[in-house]
Parts: structure tokens; sequence; C-alpha cells
């Protein structure tokens, strides 16, 4: 990963107030008899996990970081993320019926917010639709 000491995938899966990692590896010679640290963060279990875990720990955290204290997303920040984080999928679907539907329907929404839920149903229906899902596709993979 281009030489950095920290990947960008760790930085995103770091919470607010999680202490940094250290700068630099702790000594060997530390007394055998010192207790062992117990690392109970679930985010530093997902450093060793797949990229498809990480791809939804690193979308839950979105959501988390975007949320109202009630853990909801209002609708205008749903389409804000839309625009901003998630641009690359949503490109070029502005003038599609389909997804002026789910941006409808989001305007519907009876709740004025959006669960956990309703947002990654957002994001995979955007996905599904997109042209660069398309893309992807029709890569040919050689082996």
């Amino acid at each position: 990963m281009c030489g950095c000491v920290h990947s960008t995938q760790d930085q995103a899966l770091r919470l607010e107030g999680e202490p940094n990692p250290p700068a630099a590896p702790t000594s060997t010679l530390a007394p055998k008899n010192m207790p062992k640290r117990s690392v109970d963060s679930p985010l530093l279990t997902l450093r060793k996990g797949s990229d498809l875990e990480k791809a939804i720990a690193t979308a839950a955290l979105v959501f988390r970081n975007s949320s109202d204290p009630d853990g909801k997303l209002r609708k205008a920040t749903a389409k804000n993320l839309l625009q901003t984080q998630f641009k690359n999928f949503a490109e070029g679907q502005e003038t599609k019926a389909r997804y002026k539907d789910l941006l409808s329907e989001l305007d519907e929404h009876t709740e004025n917010k959006l669960d956990f839920e309703d947002f990654m149903v957002l994001l995979l229906s955007v996905t599904i639709m997109s042209d660069l899902l398309q893309n992807i596709w029709s890569v040919k993979i050689t082996q």
C-alpha cells in the first residue's frame, strides 16, 4: 500500500476516542511477567478481516459519524452522502427514472430520517442501478 505506515482503511476503521496505534514497535525487552493487554475493540479484529467485512464496517462508521445522536440519518444528510461519499456510483444516475423514483421515495419517507437498514438498502439500490457496476461486470479478469 504505497509504503505508508498506516493505511487509509485502518484510519477509517478507528473510532473516535480509540487510542492511536503506537508510532514504533514496542520493545521486546519488556518483563515476561507483565500482563498481556486484552484487545476488546471489534475494529481491531476487523483489521484482519476480509475486504467485504471492512467495506461494511466502513459503511457503518460513515452512517454512525453522520447520524444524529438518536442513531438516525436525516434525509438531507443521506442525499449529501450519496453525492459526496458515493459519487462514483451515483454519478450519471440523476436523469434516470429509477434513480428519481428512489430519491422521491426518500423524500416521502414518513419519519424524515433513515435507520441503518434503510441507509444500506439505499446504497445497494443505487449500486445495482449504477453505470459503474455495469462497467465492473464488463471487465474481464484473467488469471
